[in-house]
């Protein structure tokens, strides 16, 4: 099981992460603990738009970090407050900051809380590794997922972390073949 400790920092990890690969997240995850030494939401408030460039920041991210920054600091957020909290409530204190959805909320709810019962319906590699495992159709419906989802109630978030890593593992060996079929090709 991945866990991440309940940090600011965590959450600007899964910021980084939205809608991109895990190891561009973590270039520019540590591009940034090498400006800032210790990411904090005073630090991050202090950097430039060109700073923020340089550590692998959109636009868009350099505005949802500093959103979440600014409610921290302003005690509009607290991400220790959101242990004792049901899952429900920590969504709705998450998704009323900008530039978190679901899926960060999710992703928060079963990394960093541990939160034993989550789907992430909005996560691509769970959904599909999902449809693989199952054998659906590429046109299954966001509904049909979470019924099958359903079933694995209340270990969902378990149930992801093996669709995860079946997902991983077939990326692996995808690449493993498409080396060899390379190798080939070269050596002819």
């Amino acid at each position: 099981m991945w866990t991440r400790p309940n940090t600011f920092e965590s959450l600007v990890h899964i910021i980084l992460e939205q809608q991109v690969s895990l190891a561009s997240a973590l270039a520019a995850l540590n591009k940034l603990r090498e400006k800032l030494n210790k990411i904090t939401p005073v630090r991050l408030l202090k950097l430039t738009d060109e700073e923020l460039k340089a550590c692998y920041f959109s636009r868009q991210k350099m505005s949802y970090a500093r959103s979440l920054a600014q409610a921290i600091q302003n005690r509009e957020f607290s991400p220790a407050a959101m242990e004792s909290l049901p899952d429900e409530e920590v969504r709705k204190n998450l998704v009323a900051l900008k530039g978190i959805g679901n899926w960060t909320a999710d992703v928060y709810l079963m990394f960093v809380l541990r939160r034993a019962d989550i789907f992430p319906i909005g996560d691509l590699a769970a959904v599909n590794a999902l449809k693989k495992v199952k054998k659906l159709p590429k046109d299954t419906s966001p509904e049909q997922i979470l019924k099958i989802s359903a079933s694995w109630q209340p270990y969902r978030t378990v149930a992801t972390m093996i669709l995860w890593h079946y997902y991983l593992s077939l990326r692996v060996k995808n690449y493993n073949a498409e080396a060899e079929k390379i190798k080939k090709a070269v050596t002819m």
